[in-house]
């Protein structure tokens, strides 16, 4: 069993770093996107970690923005802090350093990955670049990771349109809000989130995940139609087959147990634009967490 869970926020998610003792001391403890999970595991008696990020390089200590946070206790250097809104491969790059400094300061050698949205992704570019050189990682859990692309993505790359929301409100909100939304804040993440960029990233990726058990977890809340299946249903910005990791091929994906919510959306964000109680949002309702104790054996 590994000696513990580190939770992997996803793109443009600010997040502190905590350890099981230290949270930020104002606002939701481990940030928008982790506190609930890492509470519920807290209970549970997990040594629970989160691995810092921002929007653009940099330090993390605090997040002035919506449901933000303030106080951090302890602040970690840039080189170990996820640009959440960079390139994938970076984003890696600094998850690896993160867990070689946990295995440095904590004496943590094995560790259970926990990753919401793009955090799958930067949980997978770090795989591959620990290699044999850092804690080892025992399994992966992902939580509306683009596997396959994903709404946003797929629609400034082109593969999905207008057309293909059939006049669903919801929907053309989303595709309305995508394209000046990343132009404001991407660095690189909204052109490696389409189908076609993780098409050929997922085979260059083939053996990384090799013997480590993988849970993916998708979500289909918005579901006004059914084709195409690159788009219906989703969540708000993955789509259920993407989530699954579905059309993953087994040489990219050897090992994975498949679990969909279909009334779930993709964040806390998404459940107060459409009216929704956070607990329908991935990482806070207490259903998931069931299936992510199971996940990793706890």
């Amino acid at each position: 069993m590994a000696d513990a869970v580190v939770l992997v926020s996803g793109g443009a998610a600010v997040t502190p770093y905590t350890d099981p003792e230290r949270a930020a001391g104002s606002g939701l403890a481990a940030g928008n996107t982790m506190t609930a999970l890492r509470a519920h595991l807290l209970d549970r008696g997990i040594r629970v970690f989160t691995a810092p990020a921002r929007i653009g390089a940099g330090e993390v200590s605090e997040d002035v923005g919506w449901q933000g946070f303030g106080d951090v206790p302890v602040v970690l250097p840039a080189e170990v802090t996820i640009n959440a809104v960079g390139r994938v491969d970076d984003a890696g790059v600094a998850l690896a350093g993160f867990l070689r400094r946990l295995a440095a300061d904590e004496g943590v050698s094995r560790v259970d990955l926990v990753g919401h949205s793009m955090g799958g992704l930067f949980s997978r570019a770090a795989i591959r670049e620990l290699g044999d050189g850092g804690p080892r990682v025992e399994r992966l859990v992902t939580l509306g990771t683009p596997w396959d692309g994903s709404v946003l993505g797929d629609f400034l790359d082109g593969e999905v349109s207008e057309g293909d929301a059939h006049g669903d409100p919801a929907t053309l909100q989303i595709f309305a809000e995508a394209r000046p939304y990343a132009q404001a804040n991407s660095e690189g993440a909204a052109d490696e989130v389409s189908r076609r960029f993780l098409r050929g990233w997922n085979q260059a990726q083939a053996g990384v995940l090799d013997g480590i058990p993988v849970t993916a977890i998708g979500a289909g809340y918005f579901a006004a139609a059914t084709d195409p299946v690159q788009l219906w249903p989703h969540d708000g910005l993955v789509s259920m087959t993407s989530g699954r990791a579905d059309e993953v091929p087994a040489a990219v994906l050897p090992h994975v147990d498949r679990h969909a919510f279909p009334d779930h959306v993709h964040s806390i964000f998404f459940a107060e634009a459409f009216g929704l109680p956070w607990e329908r949002a991935r990482t806070w309702d207490p259903e998931v967490f069931a299936v992510v104790d199971a996940a990793l054996g706890r």
